[in-house]
């Protein structure tokens, strides 16, 4: 199973209603993060558990679904989370 794969099956407990998961990590060749193994990536997520949360409180949901992938797989992650409500 593929980095992006193992990302979409965790983030799947969050009553995801969109999700969106770009691999830049082509556009970051010979970057530390790069040479160490972990990906950059741009996820763009649309759930109801956001609702009433803080960009920051959805942003640490978010890396906590993902667990260790952000210490292993992933090393840089940019983070687009919405309410449905907000679309």
């Amino acid at each position: 199973m593929n980095t992006i794969e193992l990302m979409r099956d965790r983030l799947a407990l969050m009553q995801v209603e969109h999700l969106d998961i770009e691999d830049e990590s082509a556009q970051h060749a010979g970057h530390a993060g790069a040479r160490s193994g972990g990906g950059h990536y741009r996820l763009h997520i649309v759930s109801a558990a956001f609702n009433g949360k803080t960009t920051l409180a959805r942003h640490r949901m978010v890396y906590d679904a993902l667990g260790d992938l952000m210490h292993h797989h992933i090393h840089a992650l940019s983070i687009t989370a919405h309410t449905p409500e907000e679309l």
